[in-house]
């Protein structure tokens, strides 16, 4: 990497503040890269993280750098192994106004926008989601113009006056390709999709289940997406006609999200293209936004769930790789809402061990009371209105067979 590509952010940042970026597909890397070549200048800072799928960060740099993020995705694995990231366990929805109220704001936002348009204003490209919030916060705010990025309708726009320092672009954006399912993913994703009648709306997580799922659903008619990210199968759903948008009451004919995480595929399907909005958490998870949408699916995911229905989606043998993330939002809303179905898939094993388990080894992200539809590759079990003992029953049925027997007598002996 050559330093003298990167802009020089020394003016605008001062030991202390607290960092953030635009997280994923959404990363200024120019930006990124020059604030850890730079990092000695500054003294102390705190970086706020979302989703990494760039690496920038990293173990090392906590020389001078204290990590946080609501997330142990991607990169941050890395720093969540060597004991460094400090996790704020708070739902997305509320994410940024309780790090607020706790001292947490964030002092300088770092953004990678579009180039101007003809009204000189910049898009913030392939993310709204937590930007919206944290530019409001921020005291600076410096972008990155990337040509790369598609100019999209968003909740919004950048004016210059707004922009405290304005650099170009010497890296590509960034993009998440499409990973190929596994057998049982699949298999998964079939059952999901079963689930999903016409008219539906859908929100997805991240994950092959989410997209298989979506790439199996292009035979539905006027299907809707109002989901926190979506990736390139959005453009399979549209281009088979199957996404219309059209039974939405609230942003209707239009999909919803907060970030695009795809390819060039999805970016050219968004650029200047009204038929998809970007927006802020306040609209994609907020209550007054969801309450409005009638069969509502929401597909999230778990790293186990216990025989009544709880599930963790943070720790996994200790580390921690999930996050609470979206998913207390959106699964309280699809119960909530007509015709609407909330679901937890997971694959019913990992590394020989059954996620399907007796008793949580970490965190209870999604209570009881909230659990919906649990989907494996073994089927489906659905808890809504079952009692314990049903409970236990149902899930069972659907963890993987040489597991089961040994599931009955925990299940027996905690009676």
């Amino acid at each position: 990497m050559h330093t003298d590509l990167l802009p020089d952010l020394t003016p605008y940042l001062r030991e202390g503040n607290t960092v953030m970026w635009g997280q994923a597909t959404a990363e200024p890397l120019t930006l990124t890269r020059a604030l850890v070549a730079q990092r000695a200048q500054f003294g102390r800072l705190n970086l706020f993280l979302g989703i990494d799928l760039s690496g920038t960060v990293r173990p090392e740099h906590a020389d001078h750098f204290r990590f946080m993020s609501y997330c142990g995705a991607g990169g941050n694995r890395a720093l969540g192994k060597a004991g460094l990231l400090e996790i704020v366990p708070t739902p997305y929805s509320l994410l940024l106004r309780e790090m607020a109220r706790a001292s947490k704001r964030i002092d300088v936002v770092l953004v990678q926008v579009s180039e101007a348009d003809e009204d000189g204003l910049y898009s913030l490209g392939v993310a709204n989601d937590l930007l919206i919030a944290a530019i409001e916060q921020a005291r600076v705010v410096i972008a990155e113009v990337n040509p790369g990025v598609p100019r999209t309708y968003g909740e919004r726009r950048l004016h210059p006056d707004e922009i405290d320092a304005l650099v170009p672009a010497a890296f590509a954006p960034l993009e998440a390709p499409y990973s190929v399912p596994s057998p049982a993913e699949e298999r998964i994703a079939e059952h999901v999709a079963s689930l999903v009648e016409d008219g539906a709306t859908l929100q997805v997580g991240l994950g092959g289940v989410a997209e298989a799922t979506l790439r199996r659903l292009t035979d539905r008619k006027d299907l809707g997406i109002h989901s926190g990210i979506i990736g390139d199968a959005l453009v399979d759903l549209a281009e088979s006609g199957a996404l219309t948008n059209a039974r939405k009451k609230r942003n209707t004919g239009r999909s919803v999200a907060g970030v695009l995480m795809g390819t060039k595929r999805l970016y050219a399907y968004a650029d200047r293209n009204p038929d998809i909005v970007l927006r802020g958490t306040d609209e994609t998870h907020g209550a007054e936004a969801l309450r409005s949408i009638e069969r509502f699916v929401a597909i999230n995911s778990a790293i186990e769930v216990d025989l009544t229905g709880q599930a963790n989606s943070e720790v996994a043998n200790g580390d921690y790789l999930g996050a609470v993330g979206g998913a207390p939002d959106f699964l309280r809303a699809a119960h909530l809402s007509r015709g609407g179905v909330p679901v937890i898939a997971l694959r019913s094993t990992a590394a020989g061990r059954s996620r399907i388990v007796a008793s949580l080894s970490g965190p209870t992200s999604t209570v009881r009371c909230d659990a919906g539809v649990i989907v494996t590759e073994h089927g489906i079990a659905d808890l809504r209105g079952r009692s314990l003992t049903e409970r236990v029953r149902c899930l069972i049925a659907i963890a993987d067979p040489s597991h089961q027997e040994r599931l009955e007598r925990e299940a027996h002996a905690g009676r």
